[in-house]
């Protein structure tokens, strides 16, 4: 809200900066403050065709169209210092004010044509070899800028287009955990695109630029958490499918404690207070959580095993979403025990892309370890010798979402089932169902939810049923036993999701440079299957 009334204060500054600037420059007053003519007016002044105008109503180009014409317009006035170029972009109603209300400025030409023309004559110039009169033009150019000014403006335009870029189009992601391995492994460089799934209007503004939400070395955050806007997304390319991976903000990375090596949510802390990490225990104790607005929480990507309104069930490490066995991922991972004597020859390994992020330690010499494999590799392994032992270990159990009664006895390999809700959708609560949907109407739709005398309250109403208001997803790694995912912490709301992988860019063994390059890796698909 404060955004959109600064913008609405803004507006009706610039309206009548431009009507105190117009009769400088020949044009009746009164057009500054006719919303869409006075545009069209400020095309004229600069030397631009008065349609020109119409990309200020294209969202995201209007910013630099914007900012092209107020540079333009102070130019026209033949103001071509570096601080008038700043006073512009930075905020143009002030800086039209102060150019009206000082009589010693007034204004010259049409700024864009005049440049042009110089130009020409600089090129003819140097074609005719005319040395005298390519100094004399060099030596009197009003648009010359220093060195210092040049690099100064391609370092603003190098950084404010990355950050464009970044934050509406494409963005670089790298893969820190083993959670999608096989498909997706640990030091692999992603491009993502923001516009597949639609493109998310920022909501935290106060940033520094190409920073998520720390800063490096400070142990802080890289933000303020206001002003901020409301969510809006623009229309999508494509539907997040079933089984595409997809890079989402952590749903359940509200309130966090941040340590060296990693982040905790509150909820999980509370759910598994033995987490073992000695940087966690003091922060637990003083209380010292990080509290992250929506498109400031963590990026993860997982795979969309289920959409809105499916149902979901995993049993015997098989997920069945609608009653009906799932399409399994090419590189599906399971934690196994692996038992290999000494004397076995292990030269195989590497090129069956078994390396050290996937094992507690390396194999071999009678010892028992445990590794991260798919059903190829396992087989693998145990065709290396029939004394070889691979079984595939059990998974976790306990603290899992959404940890009701009925859930207590779930694991991550036998869960469920439940119902992936879908904006909408209608559901009956109660006391028992409730755990399953508290997040949802209290955090992620806003609501207030409260328990009174046994009852569920909602915005202060007695709730017996729910309407949703968006679509959840259910993600999951590929990894099933080394996967935070919404087996933990639950359903993915639409409004999280950031958009869609395309392809490796770059690959690094184990996350490390200093232990190669993965070649084979680059520019593959970042969705082999």
């Amino acid at each position: 809200m404060f955004i959109i009334v600064f913008l609405l204060i803004s507006y009706v500054l610039l309206s009548i900066s431009l009507y105190l600037l117009f009769p400088k420059a020949g044009v009746d007053a009164v057009k500054g403050l006719i919303p869409g003519i006075n545009f069209m007016e400020w095309c004229k002044l600069i030397g631009r065709k008065p349609a020109y105008a119409l990309w200020l109503l294209v969202p995201i180009v209007n910013i630099f169209i914007f900012c092209g014409m107020a540079v333009d317009l102070v130019r026209s006035f033949k103001l071509y210092q570096y601080k008038d170029t700043v006073g512009a972009v930075a905020y143009a109603p002030a800086k039209f004010f102060s150019m009206a209300k000082n009589e010693a400025i007034q204004y010259d030409a049409p700024t864009l044509p005049k440049e042009k023309a110089y130009a020409e004559a600089i090129a003819n110039a140097i074609k005719s070899d005319n040395t005298y009169e390519l100094k004399k033009l060099q030596e009197n150019n009003p648009y010359k800028k220093s060195t210092a000014r040049e690099w100064a403006e391609s370092l603003f335009f190098a950084v404010f287009a990355a950050a464009f870029i970044r934050m509406f189009l494409i963005e670089a992601y790298v893969i820190p955990t083993p959670s999608m391995e096989g498909s997706l492994n640990v030091g692999d460089y992603l491009f993502v695109s923001k516009a597949h799934y639609g493109i998310r209007m920022p909501q935290t503004v106060a940033m520094i630029p190409l920073l998520h939400n720390r800063i490096p070395g400070l142990n802080t955050e890289s933000y303020l958490k206001s002003p901020s806007l409301e969510y809006k997304r623009l229309p999508a390319i494509t539907n997040v499918k079933r089984n595409d991976p997809f890079v989402f903000n952590w749903p359940a990375g509200d309130s966090v404690y941040i340590t060296p090596t990693r982040s905790y949510s509150v909820d999980q802390v509370r759910r598994s207070p033995g987490i073992n990490d000695p940087g966690l225990a003091k922060l637990v104790r003083k209380k010292d959580f990080v509290v992250r607005p929506m498109d400031k929480t963590d990026f993860y990507i997982k795979r969309a095993v289920a959409l809105p309104g499916d149902k979901l069930e995993i049993r015997s490490r098989t997920l069945y979403i609608n009653d009906k066995e799932a399409e399994k991922p090419k590189h599906l991972q399971y934690s196994y025990t692996v038992n290999i004597p000494s004397g076995i020859n292990l030269s195989k390994l590497e090129e069956w892309e078994i390396d050290e992020g996937d094992w507690s330690s390396p194999p071999g010499n009678g010892k028992t370890v445990r590794m991260f494999l798919d059903a190829k590799q396992a087989e693998q392994l145990k065709s290396l010798d029939p004394s070889v032992k691979v079984i595939v270990q059990g998974a976790q159990s306990g603290g899992l979402f959404p940890n009701t009664k009925a859930s207590r006895g779930w694991s991550v390999d036998d869960y469920g089932p439940l119902n992936v809700p879908a904006a909408g959708q209608t559901v009956d609560l109660t006391m028992d169902n409730l755990p399953m949907y508290r997040r949802i109407i209290g955090v992620y739709e806003h609501n207030e939810l409260a328990i009174q005398n046994g009852q569920i309250m909602i915005n202060g109403e007695v709730a017996t049923s729910y309407t949703f208001k968006q679509d959840y997803y259910w993600a999951m790694g590929d990894n099933r036993h080394a996967s935070e995912d919404s087996r933990m912490w639950g359903f993915v709301p639409a409004d999280h999701i950031v958009g869609k992988p395309l392809f490796i860019w770059f690959s690094t063994r184990e996350g490390n440079i200093f232990n190669g390059i993965n070649w084979s890796r680059i520019f593959r698909s970042a969705n082999p299957d």
